[in-house]
């Protein structure tokens, strides 16, 4: 068996990083050897920040200033774990990449380098269910309205444009999952959708 590549992309606080837990746990319960690879950035950002290079500190100051992260950074925190860390052999999982339409076509390229096929599952919220989630799960970086409305301000602007990329390549196999559900029924329509496309 070939081994699966997912993208999971959608509007901050639309539950990602959830269903990848839960997908990930599937592959772990039917695929008991394979490994999984996951690739995830906003997590790598928040503590890349914290560091004390120059870079971070500039980092930093975008964090600080709520916009979004330009994408040379963003392709080099993902491409260097590629490159450095990827055997070829595990499921691959990205979450939260791309963020905008040229880090879609450099992330296209690393995928064709690998020789890997990915499905790319959108779960897709409203701006307004997406800045009542991020207000009221309380996390630190989603305190500030100011700087959350600049975010969804981003995704409208530069992520949605990287989803069309996607939703339009016939190199890619793309669903579109309903995300104001509760997180079982986000779950169950995403693997049913899933499905069709792994049983091809």
């Amino acid at each position: 068996m070939n081994p699966y590549t997912f993208i999971f992309i959608g509007r901050s606080g639309c539950g990602k990083g959830t269903q990848v837990e839960l997908l990930q746990k599937y592959l772990a319960e039917k695929y008991p050897s394979d490994e999984v690879f996951y690739l995830e950035t906003g997590e790598r950002f928040r503590n890349f920040i914290k560091e004390n290079s120059y870079s971070s500190k500039l980092s930093h100051a975008v964090y600080e200033a709520g916009e979004r992260q330009p994408s040379f950074l963003a392709i080099w925190m993902w491409s260097h774990l590629l490159v450095e860390s990827f055997k070829g052999t595990e499921h691959l999982i990205i979450d939260g990449s791309p963020r905008a339409y040229g880090e879609a076509l450099a992330l296209d390229t690393a995928l064709k380098f690998y020789g890997r096929k990915a499905c790319v599952v959108h779960l897709n919220v409203s701006r307004k269910w997406s800045e009542d989630r991020l207000l009221n799960r309380g996390r630190g970086d989603d305190l500030d309205v100011t700087k959350v409305k600049k975010r969804l301000d981003w995704f409208d602007k530069d992520v949605a444009p990287a989803i069309e990329y996607f939703r339009t390549n016939d190199d890619y196999n793309f669903i579109e999952v309903n995300g104001e559900q509760g997180i079982e029924e986000v779950y169950v329509e995403m693997m049913e959708k899933l499905n069709i496309r792994i049983n091809e």
